[in-house]
């Protein structure tokens, strides 16, 4: 796709965002953050430079998953020790872990950082900016409910506006992490006079990630406000470009907007796609496609190069029961649950597009991308 095809955002004339730098680290062990180190010690990106992190912790993926405390901890104890910030200023910087690396997923971070624009290739083309914003506190009686929603929309449009994004269809990927339920929470909630969603902790991070979707999808205008019964129901209603995470680290959306800016300079395009089902390997080469890259019409993984930095999906095991008219046993397997089992397939159809197993498939995407499928983004690196 010609960078000329894109609308995204011109913002000549006004204040212009710093240019960004992306790039993807392996975690060689639960808390290793030896890669952003590096990168920082060898001049890559400054510590106080970085915006935000998104990554896959080794854990279980579950509302007890504690290596996304400790990833957390270690990543922000480099950005202590190699900047300035203090610790409660590195607190602020969004760090999104997804817990759970199931089949050949591989652990990893990506790392989004400014650079001075002195240093960064000019262009008048599309290329990545990035917006973080904090929501609004999100109580436990709040989620899965449209106060959720509302919320969550508010801290989009603010990330969209310190990325110098105008326009929604410049936004090619929106990624969360949100507060689940606990017993502890859902406690607080009862004691203050009000009720909860659901007393399942592990459903309710299902429904954190819905509901945070339907904000996003509200704020760029995919749908219109949802009314409270549609919420986790309506599978008609989704965002294309969301990828909601959610946890117990903390108590309000960190919200990451990535999308595309004219003039703000640097090497990097985003796209996106969307998976219609499990298998949909056209959805994430769609993607690919969407971020720049110029590809045959049945490429391979050998097509790319090192010109993929990443890509970032979310998927759901299909309500039906079924992948293309075949029966499978996800949603009734009281072994393994479906959560791991379909973050290990799609994982092993991203790996297989893009040839490298670290890859950001995260699960829980009800009202992300239709059901079954899921949206993809991908960023490239266009030199």
């Amino acid at each position: 796709m010609s960078d000329k095809a894109s609308t995204a955002t011109d913002t000549k004339g006004e204040d212009m965002p710093d240019p960004i730098e992306v790039r993807k680290v392996a975690i060689e062990s639960v808390t290793d953050a030896s890669g952003l180190a590096r990168l920082i010690d060898d001049g890559v990106i400054e510590a106080d430079r970085v915006l935000a992190v998104i990554g896959k912790t080794e854990g279980n993926g579950g509302v007890n998953d504690y290596t996304r405390i400790l990833a957390d901890r270690a990543f922000r104890e480099v950005l202590v020790a190699r900047g300035s910030r203090t610790p409660d200023e590195a607190a602020q910087v969004p760090l999104v872990w997804s817990g759970g690396t199931d089949g050949v997923l591989s652990p990893h971070a990506t790392i989004f950082a400014t650079v001075d624009p002195a240093d960064a290739p000019r262009s008048d083309e599309p290329r990545v900016s990035v917006g973080v914003a904090m929501s609004e506190v999100i109580l436990p009686e709040d989620i899965g409910r449209p106060a959720m929603v509302e919320k969550v929309a508010g801290g989009v449009r603010d990330a969209m506006k310190t990325a110098g994004i105008q326009d929604p269809a410049d936004v090619h990927y929106v990624q969360t992490k949100t507060p689940l339920l606990t017993l502890d929470t859902i406690n607080d909630a009862r004691r203050r006079g009000h009720d909860v969603v659901t007393d399942d902790t592990l459903k309710s991070m299902d429904i954190s990630n819905s509901t945070t979707a339907l904000g996003i999808a509200v704020a760029l205008g995919e749908i219109d406000m949802p009314a409270a019964e549609q919420i986790h129901k309506d599978l008609s209603l989704y965002s294309s470009v969301a990828s909601c995470s959610s946890g117990v680290e903390l108590d309000r959306a960190q919200i990451v907007v990535v999308g595309n800016v004219r003039g703000i300079g640097g090497r990097y395009r985003i796209g996106h796609g969307v998976m219609k089902d499990a298998l949909d390997a056209d959805g994430i080469w769609a993607a690919i496609r969407s971020a720049g890259l110029d590809l045959p019409e049945r490429p391979h993984h050998s097509d790319l190069g090192d010109r993929l930095v990443n890509v970032f999906l979310k998927c759901e095991a299909d309500p039906s029961g079924s992948v293309r008219g075949r029966r499978n046993i996800m949603l009734d397997d009281s072994d393994v649950h479906w959560h791991r089992q379909i973050k290990a397939c799609v994982g092993g159809v991203t790996a297989s597009v893009t040839g490298d197993p670290a890859a950001f498939v995260s699960v829980a995407a009800v009202h992300q991308g239709p059901a079954g499928g899921g949206p993809v983004a991908a960023i490239a690196d266009l030199g």
